[in-house]
């Protein structure tokens, strides 16, 4: 666990296996919620005894958040350990395939409960998945899973190397996979999003794939988008 910013903390769970045996670094972050509003739990990653009594240490689980389709794997664990806590999941992500209930389906207005603290777009018009980007206003940390990537170099071998450095997954800078790019069927609706998020008085940037940036994280969003922007 790091506490990244004021009322905000990362956790690097274990990889986890894509298709094609792609591997993948995890990363959580937990928002504590003003007065008693409790935590917020985006991207949960492995829950081991160490991660729960961390968590359980900074307060009590009220929301568990699914920014995307792709983000599932650990939240029904998460679900079953919390049962208080609400499940809210990006669209796209089904009761089916997350293993657990979904309480609420993510939009673009956050819920009232946690609205005061974390701002939220929908990035539409992708084909591989559909993302939710958060905004936590007391660090002025925006956070994304897969739409941005920085894995680090050398993080793959053979093939599967030469693949990640073609896709942008593991470019010198965060970066928009090119898988990403092709799959922007509706680019109006993907610029919508992405302007609306660089609206935000944002300084840091946490992605689950890559290392997290404490400055400059507005600059490498807006770099990262270049290509949709133009």
């Amino acid at each position: 666990m790091e506490q990244f910013g004021s009322e905000l903390w990362l956790f690097d769970g274990p990889t986890v296996t894509a298709a094609g045996g792609f591997r993948f670094p995890t990363r959580m972050a937990v928002v504590r919620l003003p007065g008693e509003g409790g935590l917020w739990v985006w991207s949960p990653v492995e829950l081991t005894q160490d991660v729960r009594r961390a968590v359980e240490a900074l307060g009590p689980v009220r929301y568990l958040v699914a920014p995307n389709s792709l983000h599932h794997t650990f939240l029904a664990d998460w679900a079953a350990a919390f049962p208080d806590a609400k499940v809210h999941a990006a669209p796209g992500l089904t009761e089916h395939v997350a293993g657990t209930e979904i309480q609420a389906t993510l939009g673009d207005e956050p819920d009232p409960a946690w609205g005061g603290a974390v701002g939220q777009m929908v990035i539409r018009g992708n084909r591989i998945t559909t993302e939710v980007v958060f905004f936590h206003r007391q660090s002025s940390t925006v956070l994304v899973t897969d739409l941005v990537q920085q894995i680090p170099q050398g993080w793959y071998r053979g093939w599967r190397a030469v693949v990640a450095r073609l896709d942008l997954m593991t470019a010198p800078v965060p970066s928009v996979p090119r898988k990403f790019r092709m799959a922007t069927t509706d680019r109006t609706a993907a610029r919508e999003g992405v302007q609306r998020i660089l609206e935000w008085p944002f300084d840091s940037l946490v992605m689950a794939h890559g290392a997290p940036l404490q400055t400059g994280g507005k600059e490498a969003l807006r770099h990262a988008f270049t290509w949709l922007m133009r």
